[in-house]
This record gives C-alpha cells, structure tokens and sequence, in this order.
C-alpha cells in the first residue's frame, strides 16, 4: 500500500489553530519519509485545555514557524496522496480551514474529498471502541499519544494492519456483554 498519514494538535478549539503536525509517507506497505514540526498559532495563542492534552505550550512555539512557511513542505509530501488519518473528518478539516486562514487553496493539494479513516475502518471490522490509544494496544503499536508523529505513524500502522483483525481479536477484547462506546 502507498499513502501519507497525517495528525494535527491544535493549540485552541479553532480549528486553523495548529501548534503540531506529523506526516508519514509509506510507499509499498514501508515508511519512507515522516515530518514532525511544532507550528506557532495565530497569535501564539493557547487555551490551557488543549495544553493538557498535548503539552504544548506557547514558549514551545515562539520561536516556531507558522503553517504558511512549513506549507511548501507540507504540500509537497500532502499533494496527490492517498490520505489516511484517525479521525479523518478533524485532521482534514483542520488542513482546509488552516490553510483557508493562510489564503492556501485546498484544491491545489488534489486530495479526494474524504480521506481513509481508521477509527471508522476498526469500527467496521468490529472494534467497540475506537480511540487510537485502544487500537494500537490491541494491535500492538507503539503510541506515545497526542504526539502528532506518533500519531500519524500509529495511523499508518493501522491502517496496514486492518487484515490482521479477526473475530479471535474482537471477542478477546470486546466480550459480547460489553457495552459498545466510542
């Protein structure tokens, strides 16, 4: 399999408010390139919610450079990829309004409207709960969580191993009397 792998954090709820991207590159089911950049948010601005999650501060991203000037790197691994994310819907969200914040064209990245998602994917295959720390224990993949290039790698890793799922994995961890939960 050939895709790109994306995770953003966010230094607020906005959603153009990006303080962290990872991107991973894998070419015939291998790694072959990964980004990982702090990014400074407009204003530098942090809710302390969101430093909770991630631990991102703003003297992490004084010095940091915006999305516009990581862009021509990000658009060159992004464009014309076949995209795979966790949540798919919120880091692809998150690139649309950022880069409409910047006054970038989404359309000049060629990427199909939706992306593969694989909270959905371990869903559908049976999962009953699907956060991203609870799918890469069961599958074994190394997570430091809320780092946004181990998150983009656990997702590509996912999302290479969804064939290994089978219904001995499911009933293991879900038994039929547990209730389902997102």
């Amino acid at each position: 399999m050939t895709f790109t792998a994306i995770d953003f954090e966010l230094a607020t709820a906005a959603y153009n408010s990006v303080c962290a991207v990872g991107i991973v590159k894998v070419v015939d089911d291998e790694i072959v390139e990964q980004f990982h950049s702090l990014v400074r948010p407009p204003d530098n601005k942090y809710m302390w919610q969101t430093t909770r999650v991630h631990g991102i501060k703003p003297k992490d991203t004084a010095e940091a450079q915006t999305f516009l000037d990581l862009y021509p790197t990000i658009a060159a691994m992004l464009r014309g990829s076949f995209m795979v994310a966790h949540n798919e819907k919120f880091d692809r969200e998150v690139l649309i309004k950022t880069m409409a914040h910047y006054g970038l064209d989404y359309q000049d990245l060629a990427l199909k409207s939706v992306w593969e998602c694989t909270s959905n994917i371990y869903r559908i295959k049976g999962f009953k709960k699907t956060k991203l720390s609870i799918c890469c224990k069961i599958m074994g993949i190394d997570l430091h969580h809320h780092d946004p290039l181990s998150d983009a790698k656990a997702s590509a890793q996912l999302y290479l191993l969804q064939d290994r799922v089978t219904a001995a994995l499911i009933a293991q961890h879900f038994p039929a009397d547990e209730p389902s939960a997102i």
